[in-house]
C-alpha cells in the first residue's frame, strides 16, 4: 500500500523518486542478473492474490477520475460500460482446477470497460463454465449509466433488474425473441435504420420476467452487409446513437487482445488459481499505470508504444518524462532502399 500511495503522489519527481528507490533496492538486495522463473513461480504461489486486486482497484480509481471529462467519440454525459468476456485456454493437466471441458481448462476474464479512457471498472476471474450472463448477478448497477453487452447477456430478468434500477441497456435481439409492436417511430432510412419500435414481450416467461415496454431498431450494416435488430430500454436517445453505442463495444475487445499479446498473460508462472489470477491482476495494474501516466503527462503515444519504452528502459536512471519524449525511442521512417549494399559505390 506505501507504493500506491507513492505512486500517486500529485508530483511526478515522487514517482521517479519511487522508481529510483526501488532500482537500488533490487540492486543492494544482489538482483544484478535475470530472476529465475522459479523465484516468479514461488511468489506467485505464495502471495494472496488479493494484494495485487486491491491495488489494481486503486489505481483504476485514480484512471477513471483522470479520464472522467474524455470524449469516447459519442456525445453524451452518461457513463457508459462495455461488458463481454475473453477466455483464456489452458491445460488440463497443468490446470485441473479451471473448469471448462472434459479435455482442456479455461479461465474467463469478464470486464466492465468505462469507454471514457477505456479503464476497467470492474473485472471478475471464473473458470470457463461460468456463463457470461452470470456476472449480472455480481455487478452493482449505476443509476443513469448505459451497458452495453452483446446477445449473450439477453436474460430478461437480470435486464429487468437493470431497468429497476434505473440503469440503461443495450444489446442484441436473438432470432427466437418473440416481441409485438405497439407503434412505430419515424425514421431516416439514408442513416441505416430501417426500424424504430416500442414493443412488448409476447413469450409466457419472457413477459413474466420483463412486463415492461421495449425498443427496438433495426439497423442495416453496409460494411459487413447484415442486419442488427437491437433491444434497449432508453427511449430518448436516436436510433442512430443506439447503434453508435453497440460499435463502440469493440473497445472491450481490444482491451482483451491488448492485454493478452502485449502483456504475455498467457504464459503464466505458477499454475494455482493464486498464481494465475496474481498474473492477471499484475497485467491490469500495468495497464492502467500506463493510462495514468499517459494522461498525466499528456502524452499523445499509444498505450502500446508506451509500454515498449518502459520494458527497454525500465532500469535507466531517467526522468519518465524524457525516455517518453526521447527522439531515440521514436520510429525513424527510412527514405529510399532499406536492403544492405554489397558494394561500396
Amino acid at each position: 500500500m506505501a507504493f500506491a500511495q507513492l505512486t500517486y503522489r500529485e508530483s511526478l519527481w515522487d514517482i521517479e523518486c519511487c522508481l529510483r528507490a526501488m532500482h537500488e533496492k533490487l540492486y543492494h538486495m544482489g538482483i544484478r542478473g535475470k530472476v529465475s522463473r522459479s523465484t516468479l513461480d514461488y511468489a506467485n504461489e505464495n502471495r494472496d492474490w488479493r494484494i495485487y486486486c486491491e491495488f489494481a482497484q486503486i489505481l483504476i480509481h485514480k484512471a477513471r477520475e483522470l479520464y472522467a471529462n474524455d470524449d469516447f467519440g459519442i456525445e453524451l454525459k452518461q457513463t457508459v460500460y462495455a461488458l463481454d468476456s475473453s477466455t483464456i485456454d489452458l491445460c488440463l493437466s497443468v490446470f485441473p482446477w479451471a473448469h471448462f471441458r472434459k479435455t482442456k481448462s479455461a479461465i474467463k476474464l469478464h470486464t466492465l470497460l468505462d469507454l471514457r479512457g477505456n479503464i476497467p471498472s470492474f473485472i471478475a476471474i471464473t473458470d470457463g463454465k461460468v456463463h457470461d450472463v452470470n456476472i449480472l448477478d455480481v455487478l452493482i448497477p449505476e443509476a443513469g449509466a448505459i451497458y452495453v453487452m452483446d446477445k449473450a447477456y439477453l436474460d430478461f430478468e437480470r435486464l429487468y433488474e437493470l431497468d429497476r434500477c434505473a440503469s440503461y441497456f443495450v444489446t442484441r435481439a436473438k432470432s427466437n425473441t418473440r416481441l409485438k409492436r405497439l407503434y412505430s417511430r419515424p425514421v431516416e432510412k439514408a442513416t441505416g435504420v430501417q426500424c424504430d419500435q416500442i414493443v412488448v414481450l409476447t413469450g409466457y416467461y419472457s413477459k413474466k420476467a420483463y412486463p415492461e415496454k421495449l425498443r427496438r431498431i433495426r439497423v442495416y450494416d453496409s460494411e459487413k452487409k447484415r442486419r442488427l435488430v437491437f433491444l434497449t430500454n432508453h427511449f430518448s436517445l436516436p436510433p442512430e446513437t443506439i447503434a453508435d453505442l453497440y460499435r463502440s463495444r469493440w473497445q472491450v475487445e481490444l482491451f482483451f487482445k491488448w492485454i493478452k499479446q502485449n502483456l504475455r498473460i498467457k504464459a503464466f508462472y505458477g499454475t494455482s488459481e493464486n498464481a494465475v489470477k496474481t498474473q492477471i491482476w499484475i497485467a491490469i495494474s500495468v495497464y492502467v499505470l500506463v493510462a495514468i501516466i499517459k494522461k498525466r503527462l499528456k502524452i499523445e503515444l499509444s498505450l502500446y508504444t508506451i509500454l515498449q519504452i518502459f520494458s527497454d528502459s525500465v532500469f535507466e536512471k531517467i526522468p519518465i518524462l524524457q525516455a517518453l519524449t526521447d527522439d531515440a525511442y521514436k520510429n525513424q521512417i527510412t527514405s529510399g532502399p532499406i536492403q544492405l549494399k554489397l558494394y561500396d559505390s
